[in-house]
């Protein structure tokens, strides 16, 4: 929210677009691009974008939410609701960019622009606590930084800002130019060039020149030679330049890079003198972050002194919320080190998709560099609070403290977090989700340690954005209307339960299958609402299903019968699934059962067909296309036998995963989606356009040097004929981590590099020879990740990534991330 006053009559102006009023002085503060995320309804403005999701096909949930302002394409949504004022345009992202450059406009805010394909959001941050003791500083909340996320960022700017620190990011050409008009920067930062987003290219310079034009009027451009090699100096852009490498002449040229203990010491030259600067880091990618930011600060000024000082100071940047398992049953969002109004909103949001308790709590400490005063700050906290239904508030700071009135729920108020930590046994948390959320002097992560389980330190990571990218991309490959059913059996393939059926709840998927009635009871208890298919329905679980609205698969007449004689005789109508044996020949009804099957159907009034289903076998592998395509038409025949029988339509679906990819006329009207979710699809070359979801690490417990023919394991198998080094690491087939990657089959990543095991997978541990690395207790281990695919481990022991993530233990702590 911001200062300047704009009316929607002004916005249409702005827009130059057509309009249907109700309201011409209706005040606009706030725009919104999602019905379920506004923060204040009456002065929100919402955006019917098409991203991923027709946005028109919201404005209805937006005006059950209270929304009365619009900016649609289809003008024929203008016409159901008659107390609305609509502005029509040609492109509604175009409009919410145009918008953005009118409010950049009206400031001559100085604006740092980053731009590059790793690192920009760290560069920002860390910019951030380098320049906030001197400057009022706007900047991107977490990484807005595309399309839609720069104009929404820039919207922000307020009278009292004094700096803006903007990222940019692209996928394609054309995309630049707008950004820069947006963000209009004075001073532009290039991070690191890497491989992000490439398949948008056809070449990396292209990829460069294209990035580079947000700089086209900059006064500034700080940058490393080393990422412009094909460019030349006529084509760097910047009145005036600043570069730094640590491989050739520069203005900041380092000439040293040394550890100290947590820390690295860095030497370099600059205007021909030695300096130095002390960063809190020494992982590879931070170091070159750090430089950036070193390049920066003297580029704009500050002594070599002043730029030691605060960049020691540096604290690490987390950019995800964690989602972790708390104390006494509850669920613990985690955001310890990150306080401002944006990624509050988030975080809020965040927990408002969690639906495993009804009890939501924050603990949150004050806010300061807002730009705003106390009573204006803590009103808006208050607002948001309200808006978000959040049952319980802890405030930690004098000044929160000082404006507990303006909170209408239950709170407690503390000082400081000492005094939250002396109260803790009092506060009685349970069964409820909590959201942590401090500014770094209050060191929140204490308050997180006590109120988290223990986490064994072999953990699997999974990132919901990921998981969401991937649902995007397969809901881009459908044709209008088709629906899908989300596969969460076996855990979610090993991922979760509820976290990640309420992930797909809120993004709005229209079924969830599980395997058997069980999983989707615990579904039922944690709120997920969502028409749940059982696909292995047992009978002894009939009653269950019935009580908790689960809807069965139905695969035989014997099933069927049995399912009948368990509904009460006034129930009417259960959703049920057919299932058709079209070539598996796993489960499902055969073509000689369909006429028996049609006459119960017909007869019974007690169900009701929801869907009809079968299941390919083959769809990502070409050499049986053939199959494949016999099997969509046997399904098409047995289904509309059995659909002529009905009175009402029910929904046919047949594709899996691949066949989404690959079978554009195997959709019909929904298709499951599964594997692909998680990042794997054996239709797509190395899972091309698909994100990792997931990483699974574990951490060093001790190192050992061994002798010239010492032995390692169990039956001493590995041997070590010329001795050397071996870690043993906290990962054990209890774990889920396969026996067959005994003996040298199996690799693990340390310190960037590929690592075999030796000798016999035991239990709880495994050994990795280290022989000739610098690794010591407590190093990470990564068992996979993006670098480090699961199918390649698969590969090794000659099985499928379904069932390596499948057999990863319960006892392996899921920590999920949200940015």
């Amino acid at each position: 929210m911001h200062n300047l006053k704009y009316t929607i009559a002004n916005i249409a102006i702005i827009l130059n677009a057509d309009v249907k009023l109700f309201d011409k002085q209706a005040i606009i503060k706030y725009l919104v691009i999602d019905s379920r995320s506004i923060l204040s309804p009456k002065d929100s403005l919402f955006f019917a974008l098409s991203s991923h999701r027709n946005g028109h096909y919201f404005i209805n949930d937006a005006y059950q939410k209270g929304i009365r302002n619009f900016v649609i394409a289809d003008v024929t949504y203008s016409k159901q609701f008659s107390d609305c004022n609509f502005i029509i345009v040609d492109d509604v992202l175009t409009a919410l960019q145009n918008i953005a450059i009118q409010h950049r406009n009206q400031y001559t805010l100085k604006t740092i622009g980053i731009t590059g394909s790793n690192g920009k959001t760290i560069v920002k941050e860390w910019l951030y606590q380098l320049l906030a003791v001197d400057y009022n500083i706007i900047r991107s909340p977490k990484s807005y930084n595309s399309q839609i996320g720069v104009p929404l960022s820039v919207w922000q700017i307020d009278d009292e800002h004094t700096l803006g620190i903007f990222e940019a990011g692209i996928s394609a050409s054309n995309e630049m130019e707008t950004l820069a008009k947006i963000i209009q920067p004075n001073i532009g930062i290039l991070t690191n060039l890497g491989e992000a987003h490439a398949e948008g290219f056809s070449s990396k310079n292209q990829k460069l020149t294209e990035k580079l034009l947000l700089f086209k009027n900059a006064e500034l451009f700080i940058y490393s030679p080393d990422y412009v090699t094909d460019l030349s100096i006529q084509e760097i852009p910047g009145k005036k330049q600043f570069s730094w490498s640590m491989s050739q002449e520069a203005d900041l040229q380092i000439i040293s890079v040394e550890p100290i203990v947590d820390k690295c010491y860095l030497r370099a030259i600059y205007k021909e003198n030695e300096i130095e600067c002390i960063l809190p880091f020494q992982d590879k990618a931070s170091i070159e972050n750090g430089i950036i930011c070193w390049a920066t600060m003297l580029a704009l000024g500050y002594s070599p002194k002043q730029a030691d000082l605060r960049l020691e100071k540096l604290s690490h940047v987390s950019m995800r919320l964690e989602l972790k398992n708390g104390i006494n049953q509850c669920s613990i969002i985690d955001d310890s080190y990150s306080a401002d109004i944006s990624s509050l909103a988030i975080a809020l949001d965040f927990l408002n998709q969690q639906n495993q308790h009804p009890k939501r709590t924050v603990i949150i400490s004050e806010l300061f560099e807002t730009g705003k005063n106390d009573l204006d700050l803590y009103t808006e906290i208050a607002n948001l609070l309200a808006q978000k239904q959040v049952n319980r508030l802890i405030g930690i700071g004098t000044h929160i403290s000082n404006f507990a009135s303006l909170f209408n729920l239950d709170t407690r108020f503390f000082d400081d977090t000492e005094a939250f930590i002396s109260a803790f046994p009092t506060l009685n948390f349970s069964h409820e989700t909590i959201l942590i959320k401090g500014a770094r002097r209050f060191e929140f992560a204490r308050i997180s340690k006590l109120l988290t389980q223990k986490i064994h330190d072999t953990v699997l990571e999974i990132d919901l954005n990921a998981m969401v990218g991937n649902l995007h991309f397969y809901r881009s490959k459908l044709k209008p209307g088709v629906k899908i059913m989300a596969m969460v059996k076996a855990f979610s393939y090993g991922s979760g339960s509820f976290e990640i059926a309420n992930l797909l709840q809120f993004h709005k998927v229209d079924y969830l299958a599980v395997a058997y009635a069980d999983e989707g009871i615990a579904l039922r208890k944690a709120g997920i609402t969502l028409p749940i298919m059982v696909m292995s329905p047992e009978e002894y679980a009939f009653e269950a299903i019935i009580k908790y609205q689960l809807e069965p698969e139905i695969y035989s007449l014997e099933i069927l019968n049995g399912f009948l004689n368990t509904l009460p005789s006034e129930q009417s109508e259960f959703p049920i699934h057919i299932k058709i044996d079209s070539g598996m020949h796993r489960l499902g009804f055969d073509e000689l059962d369909i006429n028996e099957l049609s006459g119960l159907l017909k007869k019974s009034k007690q169900i009701k067909v929801q869907s009809i289903f079968s299941h390919l076998v083959a769809s990502g592998e070409a050499e049986h296309d053939g199959f494949t395509a016999k099997q969509i038409e046997k399904f098409e025949i047995m289904s509309r036998t059995l659909c002529d029988v009905l009175e009402y339509k029910p929904l046919l679906h047949i594709s899996n995963t691949s066949g989404i990819t690959r079978w554009p006329n195997g959709q019909f009207d929904m298709v499951r989606l599964g594997i692909g979710l998680y990042g794997f699809d054996s239709a797509l070359i190395k899972n091309n356009e698909l994100q990792t979801t997931m990483v699974l690490k574990t951490t060093v417990t001790q190192v050992k040097a061994l002798n010239n023919g010492e032995t390692v394991g169990y039956s001493r198998k590995g041997v070590m004929p010329n001795g050397g080094k071996i870690a043993t690491v906290k990962i054990g087939y209890a774990d889920g981590y396969n026996r067959a990657f005994g003996n040298g089959v199996g690799k693990m990543l340390i310190n960037g590099k590929l690592v075999p095991t030796i000798g016999s997978i035991c239990m709880d541990m495994t050994m990795l020879d280290i022989s000739g690395m610098d690794v010591k207790p407590g190093d990470e281990a990564i068992v996979f990740n993006r670098e480090h695919d699961i199918m390649v481990l698969a590969e090794e022991i000659n099985t499928i990534p379904y069932e390596i993530l499948t057999n990863i233990s319960q006892r392996v702590k899921r920590v999920y991330f949200y940015e």
